[in-house]
């Protein structure tokens, strides 16, 4: 196959960029996926590691289609490095099962930015320089990862509620701001009110009344 022209080359930089990177975050992603606990969560990091795999393939084939290919292969080896050596770190965060999943999640949605940049970098130029299968290719994929970039930022809210009530005390959870609160309406509540002085209107007797008449 020839060499790519400068334009292809520029793509194929770019995609062994996204490729590398898919491939870091499916070691990652089975990492996790074991040691996650929470059935939902579990299920959808499951449905997005083939997403993942599906991924690099699509990008593999467009790779090779633009005259490349030994440099992904080079990409495919350095992403699943860097993952095998973060793995351990995964682990051994934080002390309860909720933290980690917290801490594993806050992660993955840090790599499903970068990804979303990436492929956003990628479809833009594709588009800029006349490649529309690259640049649909780059749409299709972003928005996946987009939409499990929204399903992370609720389960970031998720755990985090849930580490909460795991590490800290229920007697600690209320902050100093309500207790003020609370004191300060209970001060207003028990103060007593100052009694209003009525004006007492002098009444008649019913003999000065009479002799009034009379």
């Amino acid at each position: 196959m020839a060499d790519p022209n400068e334009r292809d080359a520029k793509l194929v930089q770019y995609m062994n960029e996204a490729y590398g990177k898919e491939r870091e975050l499916e070691v990652a992603l089975q990492v996790d996926i074991a040691m996650t606990a929470k059935a939902p969560y579990k299920k959808r990091l499951q449905q997005h590691l083939k997403e993942t795999k599906a991924h690099a393939k699509a990008l593999d084939r467009r790779i090779k289609k633009l005259g490349g290919g030994g440099s992904s292969t080079v990409a495919s080896l350095v992403g699943k490095a860097t993952a095998v050596a973060k793995g351990p770190l995964h682990a051994v965060r934080g002390d309860g099962g909720q933290e980690k999943m917290l801490k594993n999640a806050k992660t993955q949605f840090t790599s499903e930015q970068e990804e979303i940049s990436t492929y956003l970098a990628l479809e833009t130029f594709a588009r800029k320089v006349g490649d529309t299968e690259t640049a649909n290719l780059a749409r299709d994929i972003r928005r996946e990862e987009e939409r499990m970039a929204k399903f992370l930022e609720g389960q970031i809210k998720q755990l985090a509620g849930a580490t909460a009530l795991d590490e800290v005390p229920a007697n600690l959870r209320r902050s100093s701001s309500s207790s003020s609160k609370s004191k300060s309406t209970a001060r207003k509540t028990a103060k007593p009110k100052k009694a209003t002085a009525k004006k007492s209107t002098p009444r008649k007797s019913t003999a000065k009344k009479a002799k009034a008449k009379a």
